[in-house]
């Protein structure tokens, strides 16, 4: 039993890890380019609110301090990467603007999490489980509703990725099989595992979009050297995913 106990500490630990740094990579690409094109602000906006009722569902239910930690910082993240798709181009808010959506979002959350948590926590020690259910569910939508978003930019550019940085999206696929292994050799919540699995499946998916464009260009170039063409505009599109625009205008150049 302590065994299994240190098993799912320790897969948990990594998982979390990763899911709080994950997007540093991200925050960092979308610094150096100044440029948010490819990178939907409504992904960020809806990541950020599901972890409110993430953040709800773990504390009712009095897991692990992992845990509970994770989607607090998840959202912190979060809402650096979502200042910045507002802030940087294409979307460009005045910042007055931008200070008033944060202070909000920062209300509602305060707000929602203790009056939720301290409400529910009792009802949940009584066996009443449901209302824990209900924001797990919540939660888990959310996330995936997130995810959606940059499949319609995938959509724009014939499945090329724009604007997601590969390290954090890698961080982030990795972050959840560890959290899925944890979950699984730990108390089995199937609700957990949904929810860890619907990020992996749909981030995997935008991998397999960025693989199936380098191979439909690599047919469409009759063999050119694909490398050279992704090393278009520096050494950073190899991981940040062709950001700047001016490597896009390339691209359309050299198709035609």
């Amino acid at each position: 039993m302590g065994l299994d106990s240190g098993i799912v500490t320790g897969l948990a630990t990594v998982g979390t890890v990763l899911w709080c740094v994950q997007l540093i990579p991200q925050i960092i690409a979308n610094f150096r380019t100044k440029d948010c094109t490819g990178l939907p602000p409504l992904m960020m906006f809806l990541w950020v609110i599901s972890g409110i009722p993430f953040g709800i569902y773990f504390c009712i239910m009095d897991t692990q301090i992992i845990f509970q930690v994770q989607p607090h910082l998840f959202m912190f993240f979060c809402s650096i990467s979502f200042i910045q798709t507002i802030y940087y181009p294409p979307v460009r808010l005045p910042k007055v603007k931008i200070i008033t959506i944060v202070i909000s979002l920062v209300i509602f959350d305060l707000g929602t999490e203790l009056g939720f948590i301290l409400w529910l926590k009792p009802i949940y020690r009584e066996g009443k489980h449901w209302p824990a259910l209900i924001f797990g569910i919540i939660a888990s939508i959310l996330l995936a509703i997130g995810l959606l978003p940059p499949y319609f930019e995938l959509a724009k550019r014939n499945g090329r990725v724009v604007g997601i940085n590969f390290i954090f999206l890698t961080m982030d696929s990795v972050g959840a099989y560890f959290s899925i292994a944890s979950v699984a050799v730990g108390n089995q919540d199937i609700l957990s595992l949904i929810l860890y699995a619907i990020v992996a499946v749909l981030e995997l998916g935008i991998f397999l979009s960025q693989l199936i464009w380098i191979c439909r260009f690599k047919l469409i170039t009759k063999g050119e050297d694909v490398g050279r063409v992704l090393s278009i505009g520096g050494d950073q599109t190899t991981v940040e995913s062709f950001n700047n625009l001016d490597v896009e205008k390339q691209f359309q150049i050299m198709k035609e």
